[in-house]
């Protein structure tokens, strides 16, 4: 048997971790650990060699999705030459867009791990728990302005999204995205 480089392993590991934290967005953190390394091209044993746990992966694939979505207000930021408005309201355009409400693996965090990380076991003290609250306290700030509160910002995207999600192929699916997109950008 030949070993694996540290090199290797690391990729192997950044793999896993980016896999997962795709596949938890689209089917939830119940994915199974064999169909999890599957997706990511290597073996179930892998897994352990990586991992002490399912859980230690779900901590580590909840921090990955959460930079994932700081990288995108702050690369929306740096095309908007710091104009905060114009980077809400182009995040606010694509959050609430068909687009996103079809594609969880690539979407919010906020939205696709909510019911998951609210059944989880473990409480206050699961890293995964933590780094969701900190990841929605952030993308709140990034969303508050002078007259909104970036938390009922926030809900009113989250909440729009997971109910287009349920409704999609119906009529008022897109009519929910579109009344939360006036409702939030009103005073752009």
């Amino acid at each position: 048997m030949s070993r694996v480089s540290q090199a290797q392993a690391e990729e192997n590991r950044r793999r896993v971790v980016d896999t997962a934290s795709r596949l938890f967005r689209e089917h939830g953190t119940h994915v199974s650990v064999a169909d999890l390394m599957k997706a990511a091209g290597l073996t179930h044993g892998a897994f352990y060699k990586q991992f002490a746990s399912k859980e230690a992966l779900v901590d580590e694939a909840t921090a990955h999705a959460f930079a994932e979505l700081a990288r995108r207000y702050s690369t929306g930021l740096e095309r908007h030459d710091g104009q905060r408005v114009a980077a809400q309201r182009a995040l606010i355009d694509a959050y609430l867009s068909l687009e996103h409400r079809d594609a969880p693996a690539d979407g919010c965090p906020v939205a696709a791990l909510a019911t998951d990380i609210a059944r989880e076991g473990g409480g206050e003290g699961r890293e995964a728990r933590r780094v969701y609250a900190e990841g929605v306290a952030d993308f709140a700030e990034f969303l508050a302005r002078d007259d909104q509160d970036g938390l009922v910002r926030l809900c009113t995207l989250f909440g729009a999204l997971v109910l287009s999600r349920a409704t999609k192929g119906l009529p008022i699916s897109g009519e929910i995205l579109a009344a939360a997109h006036a409702a939030v950008t009103e005073e752009d």
